[in-house]
């Protein structure tokens, strides 16, 4: 999966989507990477790795940062072609 885009869930930091970098036990690092702190139209990770969003106008997801490392990943999905496009189309959530 190295060099594709990934959704990533790690214990206590939430919920990523990015590009892997590499992988190191339960640490990954990620580049292009937002943090999918809310979403509506998907049930739950995997079909957001599959379908991505069907509301992203409901959807808060950040600003996409050039690389981070997240600790305690506990979960990493490969996303579809369909998935991307639609996961890079949610506007950019800050206050």
């Amino acid at each position: 999966m190295i060099k594709k885009h990934v959704i990533v869930r790690a214990d206590k930091a939430g919920v990523f989507f990015g590009v892997l970098e590499s992988k190191n036990g339960s640490e990954v690092e990620l580049s292009n990477c937002r943090k999918l702190y809310y979403w509506d139209g998907a049930a739950a990770v995997q079909q957001l790795a599959l379908d991505g969003v069907s509301k992203p106008e409901n959807c808060k997801f950040t600003v996409i940062v050039p690389n981070i490392t997240i600790l305690g990943v506990i979960e990493i999905i490969p996303c579809s072609e369909k998935s991307i496009i639609s996961l890079n189309a949610v506007p950019v959530w800050k206050m």
